[in-house]
């Protein structure tokens, strides 16, 4: 059910994109390596590029993971009430 609020208490899964990144950065680096290898120079270079752009990916998300709970994205958006638990 929606409660018009998920704007104001929506996470990014942080975590997931971690692995992810991860996954997705030993596959690109073992691929731009492998196809190396076999001589094929643009595979090698596509791989390489795609193993730049995870790279940059984890670098992101282990910054918002080290920043905390309370990342805000920019300085215009002001900061949010957690949600209330139930007691």
């Amino acid at each position: 059910m929606r409660t018009g609020n998920e704007p104001v208490t929506a996470r990014s899964p942080l975590r997931l994109r971690f692995w992810l990144s991860l996954w997705g950065l030993l596959w690109a680096a073992a691929g731009a390596a492998a196809f190396s290898l076999a001589g094929r120079p643009g595979w090698a270079a596509a791989c390489a590029a795609l193993a730049l752009v995870a790279a940059v990916d984890l670098a992101v998300v282990v910054r918002h993971i080290h920043q905390g709970p309370h990342y805000q994205p920019g300085p215009g958006v002001p900061p949010y009430e957690p949600p209330h638990r139930a007691r």
